[in-house]
């Protein structure tokens, strides 16, 4: 699923507007979730946006914002701290549940992964957390200082040299982090968490993500980030970090499919505005693309029409020989049904009847070709002919089906 990107500002908890970006799925979002960036980072930095657009294409939109005084975001940065942080989170919480839908995710990197920590108990609706490369306790963004610190400590603020750039910080950051106690909230937190670290971070050590680990209660996870930096700045540490998430989400998530607009019995396509021709399908809880291939102007990112006509017929086919062998008590081996799609000349179609090849139209047709593993009998594989024929997609495809249409006002 490929995703869209809205730019949104609102609120912050202290008043500047703060600068946010929301990445949604082109179809019925399945959760929204928050993402907290890294300190002094922004919610633009490379392996955040490849995270959020993992995310969206698996059907989970994405806020992500710079928080007071950082990036685009109004305020000052040296009156934050990570409290104000915190706060901002809870702001961005409610902007979601306002305008869209609450966040049932929070997602923190760093620093941010320490802030969802603290958040997640003052978020409600939140079902799941997840963090990567989070230090175990706020007070280990110190260590990057330096001699600041000492500077910081006696004359009440400095300047600090951090990945480049430079901060001006005040002593009231300093007490804040110092007075922070991120296990405590983790070990009161009970919700599904997810750790993500990278065991050669050299900014957050891997003993933090222990001793996140052992604060937490069930249920929790661990993944390896294997030869990942702590910025994630190989992109396929940043897409595998996103894929990862997505599958572990989707044991908390999958109900949110059930609001809103996916409440439908029928299925539901709709265009998603990427591409030519690519829609959106959803099917129940099921979520796909249909599309045109490359070669006459679609993306290619999903079946066409007509592969979707054709997978109905081979799944059909397969399901109802199932249920005869079964109902039969045969050991049938395992079905494969293998369809193609033509368009041909009725004089041709050496199916039809005289009277079907006296025209000169051309007609669809389908081919299909049943595999079974082991042996079959003779007798069988005809019998097993006959009750594919009795397939009621097959009857459908060769019968007469009515299409009755109906328009509605968006409005």
């Amino acid at each position: 699923m490929t995703s869209t990107t809205q730019r949104l500002e609102f609120g912050g908890h202290s008043g500047p507007r703060l600068a946010a970006r929301l990445d949604l799925p082109n179809g019925p979002a399945r959760a929204y979730a928050l993402f907290a960036h890294c300190f002094t980072c922004s919610k633009d930095l490379t392996p955040l946006r490849r995270i959020a657009a993992e995310l969206a294409r698996q059907g989970i939109a994405v806020l992500r914002f710079d928080f007071t005084g950082l990036g685009s975001s109004e305020g000052e940065f040296a009156s934050t701290n990570f409290s104000s942080n915190v706060a901002d989170l809870v702001s961005a919480a409610d902007y979601l549940r306002n305008h869209f839908q609450a966040p049932s995710v929070l997602i923190g990197h760093s620093l941010g992964g320490a802030a969802v920590l603290v958040a997640a108990s003052r978020i409600p609706e939140v079902r799941a957390v997840v963090t990567i490369g989070a230090p175990a306790d706020a007070e280990h963004v110190l260590k990057d200082f330096g001699s600041s610190l000492e500077v910081i400590e006696n004359s009440g603020k400095a300047e600090v040299h951090l990945a480049g750039r430079t901060f001006q910080v005040e002593k009231q950051f300093v007490d804040d982090v110092r007075g922070q106690h991120i296990r405590d909230a983790v070990a009161a937190m009970r919700k599904p968490l997810l750790i993500l670290h990278a065991p050669r971070d050299e900014i957050v050590g891997i003993e933090n993500a222990t001793e996140i680990f052992l604060a937490a209660k069930h249920p929790k996870s661990f993944v390896s980030l294997d030869t990942a930096d702590h910025l994630l700045t190989n992109a396929e540490s940043a897409s595998f970090a996103g894929r990862v998430m997505a599958g572990w989400l989707s044991g908390y998530i999958d109900s949110d499919i059930s609001q809103g607009e996916a409440r439908a019995e029928h299925v539901r396509v709709t265009e998603t505005g990427a591409g030519r021709f690519q829609n959106a399908v959803l099917a129940g809880r099921h979520r796909l693309f249909a599309d045109e291939p490359g070669n006459v102007g679609g993306l290619d990112s999903g079946p066409s029409p007509y592969d979707f006509l054709s997978i109905a017929l081979a799944a059909c086919t397969s399901m109802t020989l199932r249920m005869y062998a079964d109902r039969k008590k045969l050991a049938l081996g395992t079905i494969g049904v293998d369809v193609s799609h033509a368009k041909i000349h009725a004089r041709d179609c050496l199916e039809c009847t005289e009277q079907e090849r006296a025209g000169n139209s051309r007609i669809d047709r389908f081919e299909r070709i049943i595999s079974i593993d082991g042996a079959v009998p003779d007798e069988l594989r005809d019998k097993l002919d006959e009750i594919a024929s009795k397939c009621p997609v097959h009857r459908t495809l060769e019968g007469v089906a009515k299409v009755k249409t109906a328009f509605k006002s968006s409005t």
